[in-house]
């Protein structure tokens, strides 16, 4: 496997950002991991939380080892704290990761494979949020999405810790962040949404540790999934907010969307 470190101008944010990029190598003499890079291969958009970064996946889990037994590209974009989200002050986060970001590495990696069913998007708590939000908004770009400690009660749930940096985010027209509800930025809106339309959403993967604080948010939007029929997979089981936990579970993620 290759490991980048990229730096691009980004007409969505207007900006340099920062991406880190893991992609299969065709190599002979590499030891301990798979080399058998294909021409044409599929893609992981790993997204990070909120107090993190573009590195944080490489620094604190396995990704790029896991990423080699299935030969595929991994792209870690930076949104700082965003919620991944076009923001009220004009950086468009979930325009540069859901578009641009995909288009981008495909005119500079030319093995990615445009198709559906080769891209897929993930990430844990902001990310898992993004990841899902992505997903649903774009069901036709991914054929599958993955949430680790997901924070999917969002737009639904006061945040008083924060209130005032998310309507810095999304505008100070709105008292508590629960008046997002039914909105671009709720993910139960979003697969309510999706299901009225009759399109074909992607695969889903959720997990989350009886231990986190957000275990109840993602028993509840498992409960709405299965209320409006939409097909995924989710398990919890011993675990807390923490990267020992994402470690172990990323794998599970990738075995559940690329089997």
């Amino acid at each position: 496997m290759a490991f980048l470190q990229m730096n691009y101008h980004s007409d969505a944010l207007k900006m340099g950002v920062s991406v880190n990029v893991i992609l299969p190598e065709k190599a002979k003499t590499v030891i301990g991991i798979s080399a058998d890079g294909k021409d044409t291969y599929k893609t992981l958009y790993l997204l990070h939380g909120l107090s993190d970064d573009q590195t944080i996946w490489m620094r604190r889990t396995s990704i790029e080892r896991y990423a080699s037994e299935y030969g595929i590209a991994v792209v870690m974009p930076c949104v700082a704290r965003s919620w991944y989200a076009d923001t009220a002050y004009g950086m468009n986060y979930f325009t540069f990761v859901t578009e641009e970001l995909p288009r981008v590495c495909r005119g500079f990696f030319k093995g990615m494979s445009d198709k559906r069913e080769d891209n897929f998007i993930a990430g844990l708590s902001m990310g898992g949020y993004g990841a899902i939000k992505a997903a649903l908004t774009y069901p036709e770009r991914f054929g599958g999405c993955a949430s680790l400690s997901g924070a999917l009660d969002f737009a639904i749930r006061k945040r008083l810790n924060i209130t005032d940096e998310l309507k810095g985010i999304f505008g100070a027209d709105f008292d508590e962040t629960t008046d997002m509800r039914e909105t671009v930025h709720d993910v139960q809106y979003l697969a309510k949404k999706a299901c009225e339309q009759g399109v074909e959403l992607p695969k889903m993967y959720m997990w989350c540790g009886t231990e986190d604080s957000l275990i109840t948010a993602n028993r509840d939007y498992h409960t709405t999934l299965d209320t409006l029929g939409i097909e995924h997979l989710y398990e919890e089981s011993e675990g807390n907010h923490s990267w020992k936990w994402w470690d172990l579970h990323i794998q599970d993620a990738l075995k559940y969307l690329l089997k």
